[in-house]
């Protein structure tokens, strides 16, 4: 189902960006210049994003980062998976560090970027959690049947078909998926649904007019031609 069209947003690369998306308020401005103060400082060392993009830094990262929690405001617990610098995860960790019960699992499995996630997570005191592993293993280390998400984010990680596999314990044990996408969308909507059942609905990027947030729910992996569904969860 398509999400209501929105226009792209054209405003200074600042703090402005981000209020075009959703409302802040004083004690997230100050953590968000500080975090973008950080991936500045960190960046020649680390190569936290790509270094043309960085003159674009709130428009481009930040604005597009938090399109992910206005997707899902109401998700308290969120999953995020491949996190490099920290967009979406640490602005969703941001826009919810005064929030009494939240928190944000950052998996990352390049040493680097995960010192900068925690340096940063450390600084402004966030509600986040790093976890430097590949995303293949995070089934053993953060059990569906033990540790519950309300969503679960990625923003240029892997085709669709590829984030459904990646997160399917967890949307199968009732999280949401909220994934940035691009251009490419519709042919990884169709290869996705070849192998699994899922509800979808689609939302317009305010930053970039060809691209969009997609929540994901109900996800189910279907059976194989002519296999048993467990058998072709193998």
């Amino acid at each position: 189902m398509a999400g209501k069209a929105a226009s792209t947003i054209d405003v200074a690369n600042d703090l402005d960006a981000v209020r075009a998306i959703l409302p802040l308020d004083a004690a997230m401005e100050e953590r968000l210049v500080a975090y973008v103060g950080l991936v500045r400082k960190w960046q020649p060392v680390k190569n936290l994003v790509a270094p043309s993009t960085l003159p674009d830094i709130w428009r481009r990262h930040v604005a597009d980062g938090a399109q992910a929690f206005a997707a899902l405001p109401k998700a308290r617990r969120w999953l995020d998976l491949g996190s490099g610098a920290g967009f979406p995860g640490l602005v969703t960790a941001i826009l919810l560090a005064d929030v009494e019960g939240a928190s944000v699992t950052l998996v990352e499995s390049n040493g680097r970027k995960a010192a900068f996630l925690q340096a940063v997570t450390r600084e402004l005191r966030l509600p986040a959690k790093i976890v430097s592993e590949r995303i293949e293993s995070l089934p053993e280390r953060l059990p569906a049947g033990e540790i519950r998400f309300d969503a679960v984010s990625a923003r240029a990680l892997a085709s669709l078909d590829r984030l459904l596999s990646y997160a399917e314990p967890w949307l199968g044990a009732g999280a949401t998926g909220v994934f940035h996408k691009g251009q490419d969308f519709a042919t990884e909507h169709r290869q996705a649904a070849l192998s699994w059942s899922f509800d979808l609905v689609e939302l317009k990027s305010r930053i970039e007019a060809d691209s969009r947030i997609i929540l994901v729910d109900h996800v189910r992996r279907l059976p194989t031609a002519g296999l048993p569904e467990q058998d072709a969860r193998r």
